[in-house]
């Protein structure tokens, strides 16, 4: 049993507060973040959670880091980064705000997060904003833990892989909190890419994952990672390799080998292989957690295909005749 895997039999033993700040992650996350703030860590290194959200798994990690021994609150830190707002971009619910909704005038529900950490504040370092401006491309300080619930997108996933996963070292734990979002392919792969190096703790705790960092992580390794310097087919393997070590969450609700595939669908996707990702889709519409969870998915991966498929052929010829006319108009 790896290290992080001996805190699953710990589960039964945590009790957190009936009012934690509105959260989207589930209980046995937040357990799980307790857990692992309670016996893992000691602020020697970064203690850093990207997208903190509302707040409630900031304060089921800051608990257990208080009660905490190896914890110094006078120099340890938690490093908690978010837009804090809510808009286009932000991927944030109104829920965040106190009152459960935004107030006309005001799209920050960064006073509201403050409000509910202010047990924590002494050692807790807010960085509000976007990712690219609030976090230190020089600095290199090692990373002890790191909570990645921001990268909704391939911009924001390559300012983690660039700023983040490049300060791991062997004892470094890092938790995967979207890792049944089929949408987000490269958690998938760049997981798949570092398993030479790390330990997966064992079966994903709802939608997150959680491993150690086992061996160096060699510099050639991050720099493809955050390149994202791999071809549609070596994704496809590097998801397959995942797929071979985990299949369902620790609950038995999520079957990971078949979210893992759908995530394949949108590798080929998002580089406008349409009909290859429906080819992928398609047979896991039979997947009774897919097809009921994730039937927007499906849709949207079928009408790309379908509208690939409808789109006019047009000859190299045809082509270098537009370019001729637009050339000779200007």
């Amino acid at each position: 049993m790896t290290k992080l895997g001996r805190l699953y039999s710990k589960f039964d033993s945590v009790t957190l507060p009936d009012d934690l700040p509105y959260t989207q992650v589930s209980a046995w996350e937040l357990q799980f973040l307790y857990l692992v703030g309670r016996h893992e860590l000691s602020g020697n290194g970064r203690i850093v959670e990207l997208g903190s959200g509302g707040g409630g798994s900031t304060y089921a990690l800051a608990m257990g880091l208080r009660e905490n021994p190896a914890f110094d609150e006078k120099t340890g830190r938690l490093h908690a980064y978010d837009f804090f707002r809510v808009g286009k971009g932000t991927f944030a619910s109104e829920k965040f705000f106190t009152s459960g909704h935004k107030p006309e005038d005001d799209n920050s529900f960064l006073n509201d997060f403050r409000g509910r950490l202010e047990p924590f504040l002494p050692f807790l370092e807010i960085h509000a904003g976007d990712l690219w401006q609030t976090s230190d491309p020089d600095d290199t300080t090692p990373v002890e833990f790191l909570h990645i619930d921001i990268a909704k997108t391939a911009r924001v996933f390559r300012c983690v892989s660039e700023r983040f996963l490049t300060r791991l070292e062997p004892g470094s734990i890092v938790l995967h909190q979207d890792f049944a979002g089929p949408r987000l392919p490269w958690l998938h792969h760049s997981t798949g890419a570092l398993l030479p190096y790390i330990e997966i703790a064992g079966p994903p705790i709802r939608s997150t994952l959680a491993f150690e960092v086992t061996k160096p992580i060699p510099a050639d390794v991050l720099k493809r990672i955050s390149e994202d310097d791999y071809t549609v087919d070596e994704k496809l393997a590097l998801i397959t390799a995942v797929q071979d070590r985990i299949d369902r969450d620790h609950t038995d609700g999520i079957p990971f080998k078949s979210v893992l595939e759908l995530a394949k669908a949108y590798v080929a996707h998002y580089d406008g292989q349409h009909k290859r990702a429906w080819s992928i889709a398609k047979p896991l519409t039979s997947d009774e957690y897919l097809s009921r969870t994730r039937a927007d998915h499906f849709e949207q991966l079928r009408k790309a295909a379908e509208g690939e498929r409808k789109a006019p052929r047009r000859s190299p010829l045809s082509r270098l005749r537009r370019l001729v006319r637009k050339a000779v108009r200007h």
